[in-house]
């Protein structure tokens, strides 16, 4: 039995789903132009697929999980179940309007002609605003509509917006915030689902890796406890004395988010010798 696993044959999501796979110990040959893999060391088959495919394709059983984007599972609307969110691929689904018009509220796309390769998505979003506009659907360059007269706004997905901007336009507002996600078929049986559990065991330890950092730090025994008292860890520091009396050596792990301020605060209460350290695993 293996896990038959959906991924994207090119594009954005690509690169990082193959790179998150290899993170997790799985090597998977993908040669060029090839549409079929199969893992060396873990029962999983790779199928490189088109994006916005791929919920089908795990609907229908043909592949059991999938990697993709949550504004590719919304738009499809699909029978399938997210399981995790991947923490790559991160962009945002966004009105753009040209750069000299002013948007105050949605109530400006009243009556307009709004360019998208979301039309669910964006019907959605008019629907609960009670906004009547004239939906457009094209695929591809939808950013180039409203220069050729084809639309007044366009609805697509933005990353730093530099595409917008070459184009003369600006982002007014944002209806959806995506990233990668994993999702899965909604009647694995239980060795599918055993074998999930498996591959999500592994992606958590990646991700929650690349959040945190490792400290190393050495400490003067009258500041330890001052010192200690700013270092949430996992439970509680690790204390070891150094050579030098009166001093010690205190290990821990800081999440990426809080890390800059409470580092501040360690120099500040008399902490010295601060080493950062990558963590590739986090198992807790």
């Amino acid at each position: 039995m293996v896990l038959k696993v959906a991924i994207q044959k090119a594009g954005r999501l690509h690169e990082d789903s193959l790179k998150l796979l290899k993170e997790c110990g799985i090597e998977i040959s993908n040669g060029v132009n090839k549409l079929k893999s199969e893992a060396s060391n873990f029962p999983l088959e790779v199928y490189f697929l088109r994006d916005d495919d791929i919920p089908q394709y795990v609907e229908d059983s043909v592949a059991d999980i999938g990697f993709t984007g949550e504004n590719v599972v919304y738009e499809k609307k699909k029978k399938v179940e997210v399981v995790e969110k991947l923490g790559f691929g991160k962009c945002r689904l966004s009105v753009a309007i040209r750069r000299h018009e002013e948007y105050k509220d949605a109530g400006f796309l009243k009556g307009k002609r709004i360019a998208t390769s979301y039309p669910v998505l964006v019907r959605q979003f008019l629907a609960e605003k009670n906004i009547d506009a004239e939906i457009h659907e094209i695929s591809g360059s939808v950013e180039i509509a409203p220069g050729i007269g084809l639309a007044d706004a366009i609805c697509d997905l933005v990353s730093s917006g530099s595409t917008l901007f070459m184009n003369g336009l600006k982002e007014a507002e944002t209806i959806l915030h995506s990233q990668a996600v994993l999702i899965k078929n909604q009647n694995l049986d239980v060795t599918q689902r055993q074998l999930l559990d498996t591959l999500l065991f592994r992606i958590q330890a990646v991700k929650k890796a690349k959040n945190n950092k490792y400290i190393l730090l050495n400490a003067p025994n009258e500041k330890l406890e001052e010192i200690i008292s700013l270092l949430p860890g996992m439970k509680s520091p690790t204390v070891l004395p150094l050579a030098v009396d009166g001093w010690s050596s205190v290990h821990s792990v800081l999440n990426e988010n809080e890390f800059w301020e409470i580092i501040e605060k360690l120099k500040a209460a008399g902490a010295q010798g601060i080493l950062v350290v990558p963590i590739e695993k986090m198992i807790v």
